[in-house]
């Protein structure tokens, strides 16, 4: 005799219901709510286990101990460590016998490159090539000398800064906001400036300002405008330009002046760091 079928049982709703479509209760898998579960008892033992839990100046430092920070320390440690010889070689070498040392000068420039990469990239750019304002230093031309004494001084005092005592230092007047020159006497001197490396705006008055120039700026920038590494004043015959060679950008530099500053490096960086850059700027192309 065949069994009556069993009448199926209805699952009961959630009591929701939206536009007359109701939410069934079903109760999720076991296996699933054990994991659930699980994941929550993990939870609970990594935020006390691990740093987690943000405080007012720093996070909860968990029971291990574990620290990224000191960790990277540790990597750091060991690498200076491992470099430690041949940084006591760098410092103590000869900055100028540097670039004739094969190993010296390799490692230089590798550790160098490093430094330029994390430091000095933001203002002077990749491998050196400069922005407006901040100079190139893969070419040949060097506003406080390109040797490498002269290079290691400048990045190790800056430049016009108030940090370092013996930081380059230079000023040039705002020849037109100080009222020192006025402004055909500026326009003329611009005219001439531009005439040295290329077309002028107005060569009527290249002459006249070329009489400006010798009065009031051969004495910085030299009586041929080839500059002067000594005083950090730009050669002006060579058609490169820190702030643009243009006849507004000309103007802006002459009527206020210009007045880049670089900081020190020492209180960043150690001595051998600082000869390593400098070694590594020295090859760029246009260390002298």
């Amino acid at each position: 005799m065949a069994k009556k079928p069993e009448k199926k049982q209805e699952v009961e709703t959630t009591g929701h219901e939206w536009d007359g479509i109701e939410e069934l209760n079903n109760p999720l898998p076991r296996w699933w709510l054990w994991v659930f579960y699980a994941c929550i008892v993990w939870a609970i033992w990594y935020s006390i286990a691990y740093p987690a839990w943000p405080m007012v100046s720093g996070a909860t430092k968990g029971y291990m101990g574990w620290s990224t920070r000191e960790n990277v320390a540790q990597e750091i440690a060991a690498a200076e460590e491992a470099n430690s010889e041949i940084n006591a070689q760098l410092v103590a070498a000869d900055l100028s016998a540097i670039p004739g040392d094969e190993q010296l000068a390799g490692y230089a420039r590798d550790a160098g490159e490093a430094v330029f990469n994390t430091w000095c990239v933001q203002c002077h750019g990749r491998e050196g090539g400069g922005f407006v304002g901040y100079p190139t230093l893969s070419d040949d031309s060097w506003l406080w000398g390109g040797s490498m004494e002269e290079i290691h001084t400048t990045i190790a005092h800056g430049i016009r800064n108030d940090e370092d005592p013996d930081a380059r230092w230079s000023e040039m007047p705002a020849f037109g906001a100080d009222g020192l020159l006025s402004e055909e006497e500026v326009d003329q001197v611009i005219n001439y400036v531009m005439s040295l490396s290329g077309e002028p705006k107005d060569a009527a008055v290249v002459e006249a300002g070329a009489e400006v120039f010798e009065i009031n700026c051969a004495a910085c920038h030299g009586e041929n405008a080839e500059g002067m590494v000594a005083m950090g004043a730009p050669n002006l015959s060579d058609a490169i330009w820190l702030y643009g060679g243009g006849y507004d950008a000309l103007y802006e530099t002459i009527w206020n002046s210009r007045f880049g500053v670089m900081p020190p490096w020492t209180e960043r960086l150690d001595e051998a760091e600082v000869r390593a850059v400098s070694a590594y700027v020295h090859q760029l192309g246009g260390g002298e």
